[in-house]
């Protein structure tokens, strides 16, 4: 039954309460394996709290704590790139950072103009804009 309230609400509940449903279900097993009504309550309120003090956290822990790979316009901050298009406080331009070309603003107190060749810093991005200094 949890784990159907688990499918329903989608990623709500961050799967607790399909593994819930998973340490009743194998609680309920037990109490089969016995043929005993109590046993398999008891075997399921154990689980079901062994899980929660204990696998739960080593399980979030284990899955939060990966580290992420940036991706896409988040890999570039930190680069250097070369301005391809005049870029002025006021007027976006271009640069190539790597292989790609990005439209590029300036930060806003990295002076007034860039011109064609110079190099730059990525400091941020602000949707697929890169702010450069």
């Amino acid at each position: 039954m949890m784990i159907v309230a688990e499918l329903l609400m989608g990623a709500v509940t961050g799967f607790d309460l399909a593994l819930m449903g998973v340490a009743v279900a194998a609680g309920g097993s037990v109490g089969l394996y016995f043929t005993s009504t109590k046993i398999g309550l008891l075997a399921a309120g154990i689980l079901a709290v062994l899980y929660v003090l204990v696998v739960r956290r080593k399980l979030r822990a284990r899955l939060l704590s990966k580290p992420t790979q940036p991706t896409n316009v988040d890999a570039v901050i930190g680069s250097i790139g070369v301005v391809v298009q005049r870029i002025a406080i006021h007027d976006a331009g271009r640069v190539k950072v790597g292989n790609e070309e990005w439209r590029a603003s300036l930060a806003p107190d990295a002076g007034e103009v860039r011109e064609i060749g110079q190099t730059v810093r990525v400091e941020a991005a602000s949707g697929v804009t890169l702010v450069v200094r």
